[in-house]
């Protein structure tokens, strides 16, 4: 099958030289890809720029993406759209980008004393999931540091509802240790640690392709 995965953080720049950024270091997602690899898949992994881990997604093809729009560009031109089978959208993306008019500052000089920033809404790349990939399994995250698993199990279910995903993965201080799969009606799958994520992903990917 052929397989989407998208990983670490997006950033949105404030000038040509500073940026706002997540802290996502991008590991879960690459491990993700890599055991999708292995498993025998054909996997693209886009991975942002800023991610900091060490682990390697390999034998997973890597494409770096910057922002939210250019991981959104880079899928609409992606060649065969209709032979992706699933895609993991784990990639941390930037929910706000700054509203700034710079007056042709390429660089904002800290000489002009405090800054005030605008933050706006960000684009929502898994908005446009379904229309990019409508054969595909699609597979969202949910990540809240507010709030009991309860809470994480509603905004899972309402994500699968407004975004026509099949499934949403959560985690967080939210949601407590380990993972959960939230699947349309029917009951979470508890993951304990990102290896039992990882064998989950192929195992479901598996019965999906069968």
């Amino acid at each position: 099958m052929k397989i989407i995965v998208t990983c670490g953080p997006s950033y949105e720049p404030i000038d040509e030289v500073r940026r706002i950024t997540n802290f996502s270091t991008g590991e879960l997602g690459t491990r993700l890809a890599r055991a999708l690899a292995q498993a025998g898949h054909e996997v693209v992994c886009f991975k942002g720029v800023a991610a900091t881990t060490k682990e390697c997604a390999a034998p997973a093809r890597v494409v770096p993406f910057t922002t939210n729009d250019d991981l959104a560009t880079q899928l609409r031109a992606l060649e065969g759209r209709g032979e992706i089978g699933a895609v993991f959208h784990a990639a941390a993306l930037a929910d706000f980008k700054i509203e700034w008019a710079r007056d042709g500052q390429r660089k904002i000089s800290s000489r002009a004393g405090a800054v005030t920033l605008t933050l706006v809404p960000s684009s929502k790349v898994i908005r446009e999931l379904r229309n990019l990939f409508p054969a595909a399994k699609l597979v969202g995250w949910k990540y809240e540091l507010d709030g009991t698993r309860a809470d994480v199990l509603a905004k899972a279910e309402r994500q699968l509802a407004e975004n026509r995903t099949d499934v949403c993965v959560m985690n967080g201080v939210a949601y407590g240790r380990g993972f959960g799969a939230c699947a349309a009606g029917q009951p979470p799958v508890h993951l304990p640690d990102a290896a039992a994520l990882c064998a989950w992903a192929a195992a479901w990917v598996g019965a999906q392709g069968a």
